[in-house]
């Protein structure tokens, strides 16, 4: 079952099974801060809705299998299954064997980033100048969400970012815009096989992916009926 919310209502406050995307029983209900990490093994079977909660924030994201952990999502996989570049309802996360990890089953905002990357503490230099060395960035996020997991910097693989609006220009070049997204836009995953998310909470404040200021976002696990 999808469930509508009131676009009047505050994200932050509503109970997580009347906010999820598709409802049932909450397995988790998190509010994510502003340029932080989350981890969460979401089971076969269960959905994970993620929330904007104020809006125009990307919010990195990384799959492994739950068990299994050189199992890991493929950016060449999903993006040449689905013969797009970007994600929305019905796009299949599919692992470098290409078998279905997760499936968007639910998209409010209708256009999600999977080549834009997470943003390091190196490319911060390259791209904005030796001051920004010292930022957080999302690199640091998923070392510190995959610690709990045994995962290490050789384990992080291409990411998706969700809610991050990247244009491809006619030339080929990448653009990273104002995002689509809104307060209380959600999107939600249906776990095909047992899956490990690592999400960063995007820090980024040198280009507009955040809007120039990271705000809080939500994950909600939730188990369908049968």
């Amino acid at each position: 079952m999808t469930i509508t919310a009131s676009p009047r209502t505050d994200p932050t406050t509503v109970p997580a099974a009347d906010l999820a995307l598709v409802g049932g029983t909450v397995i988790a209900d998190e509010i994510v801060a502003e340029r932080s990490p989350w981890s969460g093994i979401v089971a076969a079977g269960d959905v994970l809705t993620i929330v904007d909660l104020f809006g125009n924030q990307a919010v990195d994201t990384l799959f492994y299998g739950g068990n299994d952990h050189t199992i890991r999502y493929s950016a060449q996989a999903t993006i040449a299954a689905q013969g797009n570049i970007f994600l929305t309802t019905g796009s299949v996360i599919r692992d470098q064997e290409s078998q279905p990890m997760m499936t968007i089953v639910a998209d409010e905002v209708g256009n999600h980033d999977t080549l834009g990357g997470a943003c390091s503490q190196e490319s911060n230099t390259l791209r904005y100048g030796h001051h920004t060395k010292h930022q957080h960035a999302c690199v640091e996020n998923f070392l510190i969400g995959g610690a709990r997991h045994g995962l290490g910097k050789r384990d992080l693989v291409g990411n998706v970012n969700f809610f991050m609006n990247v244009p491809v220009d006619p030339d080929g070049a990448l653009g990273i815009v104002d995002g689509r997204s809104a307060p209380g836009k959600r999107l939600a995953l249906r776990a095909d096989a047992d899956t490990l998310v690592l999400v960063s909470n995007c820090p980024q404040i040198n280009n507009p992916c955040n809007g120039f200021d990271p705000t809080a976002v939500r994950v909600i696990v939730t188990r369908p009926g049968a």
